[in-house]
């Protein structure tokens, strides 16, 4: 009989501490944008979250959305011309202004007060707020509360060490019947440092199983040729949704 397995099946890696130790700074980051070192960045948008959309969204409107780490992601402009309200915070402000450059939007900027060296990067029409800062500093700005949170390119970039306090600060953003995306990647840890790292399945229950329903909405083969450098043969991106217990 035909084996009918296939890359999906693989199991979760066992060895869950390989990486823990890793650490890129806030600089490293920043140098990956100047150095155009951004292969993480999908310029057609995350096509899974495309596909889900209208689950994540449940028909309701004026919501207001957050994205983590956000880079330049098209995904955000995807929201704001759906009337949604999206706030974002990534490190580099290269990132930040080509977003707007590339997405054709006028914007201000200016200094945020209670995070020294911080900016807030607004679009003319008012529903796009980018914060250029660490995420940990941002909740020093008060933002408010979200009804929607996208982590793709997030947890995963995070330095293993500070998941909890990154996840703490996740869910303290959250309002009353929250919905929060997540994509997260399984692959072989001792083969690729990372990032983005290897989140497994146990320590996002232990990250927001005590807050959260958490329902995996789709696994697909995310392999590519380019992923060959990084000393892998597989790669699987899962995407969770968590729902408010």
């Amino acid at each position: 009989m035909a084996n009918t397995r296939t890359v999906l099946d693989v199991e979760e890696y066992p060895d869950t501490e390989v990486q823990k130790n890793r650490v890129l700074t806030l600089e490293e980051w920043q140098e990956k944008w100047v150095n155009h070192k951004i292969a993480f960045h999908q310029e057609r948008g995350h096509q899974l979250l495309k596909k889900h959309l209208d689950t994540f969204l449940k028909g309701e409107k004026q919501l207001r959305v957050f994205f983590p780490l956000c880079g330049k992601a098209v995904e955000m402009k995807w929201f704001a011309d759906r009337g949604h309200s999206v706030v974002g915070v990534e490190i580099s402000e290269l990132g930040i202004r080509e977003f707007f450059t590339e997405q054709n939007l006028s914007y201000s900027e200016e200094q945020i007060m209670e995070i020294p060296g911080a900016k807030i990067f607004k679009s003319s029409s008012g529903n796009i707020s980018l914060y250029c800062c660490s995420l940990f500093d941002l909740p020093r700005a008060n933002i408010g509360k979200f009804d929607r949170i996208w982590d793709r390119g997030a947890l995963v970039a995070i330095n293993p060490g500070d998941r909890k306090r990154y996840a703490d600060i996740m869910l303290s953003l959250t309002r009353t019947g929250f919905q929060y995306l997540l994509s997260v990647f399984s692959y072989d840890p001792t083969k690729h440092a990372g990032p983005p790292f290897y989140v497994p399945d146990a320590e996002i229950k232990t990250l927001f199983g005590s807050v959260c329903d958490i329902h995996c909405l789709e696994k697909v083969d995310a392999f590519e040729e380019r992923h060959k450098s990084w000393g892998i043969d597989y790669l699987i991106e899962k995407l969770y949704l968590f729902i408010e217990k």
